[in-house]
């Protein structure tokens, strides 16, 4: 649980602090941008990352709600979901490359466009940017239509409406 507790401290609570000292002075101006650094640990999951993974899906939980606070003031929140060949990812058992002079397609300096798409005059608002390899794509939550059970709803009328409960065609961002 330290391990937890330094990783959460790091990743979720540093930008939050750091969020919260910016944020009076771009809500006052009428202006400001905000980028959150997610990863793939947090938004898909990957084996033996519980505390990275936590606090890196923390960040789209906290980008939502900043940018709907931020909205009328136009500071514009947003999250990136880098992959680079860092000194970080170097730590990671099975990785092997020179972190002084990563792969041409792993290079870090690719990240930077979306960085600055979402830091932009007319940038988005509340949308996670995926950027790895010269490649850029968004990843966003969608929801299926409802299974209406109501007031009598139990397990069994569930159980029985699952194909339809897990059914994602149709699905819309929510």
């Amino acid at each position: 649980m330290d391990e937890w507790d330094q990783v959460i401290e790091v990743h979720l609570n540093g930008s939050a602090y750091v969020s919260r000292a910016a944020w009076p002075h771009m809500y006052e101006q009428n202006y400001g941008r905000i980028v959150l650094t997610s990863s793939g640990s947090g938004i898909y999951g990957n084996f033996g990352q519980a505390n990275y993974g936590a606090a890196k899906m923390g960040m789209l939980g906290l980008m939502n709600v900043l940018a709907l606070e931020g909205a009328n003031h136009n500071v514009r929140v947003n999250t990136l979901a880098p992959g680079a060949a860092t000194r970080m990812i170097a730590t990671i058992p099975g990785r092997d490359f020179d972190v002084d002079n990563p792969p041409e397609e792993s290079a870090p300096k690719l990240v930077s466009p979306a960085v600055l798409f979402m830091t932009s005059e007319d940038a988005p608002n509340g949308v996670v940017i995926n950027a790895s390899g010269g490649k850029y794509y968004r990843s966003q939550v969608y929801v299926n239509a409802p299974v209406d059970i109501g007031v009598d709803a139990s397990f069994e009328a569930l159980n029985a409406e699952s194909e339809r409960l897990m059914d994602m065609m149709g699905a819309k961002p929510r």
